[in-house]
């Protein structure tokens, strides 16, 4: 049964009670939660709600029937209808991949290399509810900026928050799509599916709300989407183009060896994210002609 308002109950003492229901479900961070949750109800940011809070405000209406769908799992973008990726409030619901934290360290290398370029042509393969290339968009003037998704739930929310912003959304799939653009971009960017098929995912809100088509990588290492990515990376980038792609700590040296191994690549580098895990990985295509030559490994 969902908890309701107290009579008389304040907002600062239904925020610790909410906290207390949430810290009984395993929520990670339960606080933090419930000032969000009560920020959504009262289109307030939450600086604002803790000092309403502070000051004796009432508990808004409705604020428990939230506060029971988060002890449920549900994630809390999927109830507020909203994710924040760097300087962009995006849309998002069941069917999108939930943008995460450690993907805006991916965006940033991405946007530092197309800044030293003049009206840089990029492309973001699998790009879920599109953050990564909004987030492009939105920090690269007069950046070409490309998306490609292929799952039609994702591509409908990515259309939400991409056209808004000028980025032509391809829905396909990131092994073949844009052949007719081979060798014309100067950035591919790529956060795709990279969980290993064996490998369940332990929070409930990724095991049972992120689409699977968007978790699982192929294979028992997760790997058949990433090289995926990395061989349309090849085909699409001029000489000397920049490539970097998300992918799982377990899974850097791998992707590395892989990347050294074929002639196309140089410059390979791995990249930490804020917590300093290797999340990502970089690399330059080099001059080596016939973008569709086999790949070692």
């Amino acid at each position: 049964m969902t908890e309701q308002i107290s009579s008389g109950e304040t907002l600062e003492e239904a925020l610790a009670r909410a906290t207390g229901i949430l810290t009984d479900a395993g929520v990670p961070s339960p606080r933090v939660d419930a000032h969000l949750l009560a920020a959504h109800l009262l289109g307030e940011p939450v600086g604002r709600v803790k000092t309403m809070a502070l000051l004796g405000a009432a508990a808004p209406a409705g604020f428990f029937e939230l506060v029971a769908e988060r002890a449920l799992r549900i994630p809390l973008q999927h109830i507020t209808g909203t994710a924040h990726f760097r300087r962009l409030e995006l849309a998002v619901g069941p069917g999108a991949f939930i943008p995460r934290p450690e993907t805006e360290s991916v965006a940033q290398l991405a946007i530092d290399h197309a800044l030293t370029l003049i009206r840089p042509r990029v492309v973001d393969l699998g790009t879920g509810s599109g953050a990564i290339a909004a987030a492009i968009a939105d920090e690269v003037p007069g950046a070409d900026v490309y998306a490609v998704e292929f799952s039609p739930l994702a591509h409908a929310w990515a259309e939400r928050n991409l056209q808004p912003r000028s980025v032509t959304l391809i829905l396909g799939d990131l092994r073949d799509a844009l052949g007719e653009e081979d060798g014309t971009f100067d950035v591919v960017v790529s956060n795709p599916p990279y969980i290993p098929s064996e490998a369940v995912p332990r929070e409930p809100e990724v095991a049972e709300h992120d689409p699977q088509i968007a978790l699982y990588g192929g294979g028992r290492d997760g790997l058949e989407l990433p090289w995926a990515a990395a061989l349309s990376a090849a085909r699409l980038l001029v000489p000397g183009g920049y490539f970097v792609m998300e992918h799982a700590e377990v899974q850097a040296p791998a992707i590395a060896a892989l990347l050294r191994s074929d002639p196309r690549w140089e410059t390979v580098l791995t990249h930490q994210d804020l917590t300093g895990r290797d999340r990502s990985t970089s690399a330059l295509r080099t001059e080596c002609a016939n973008p569709g030559a086999p790949v070692k490994g």
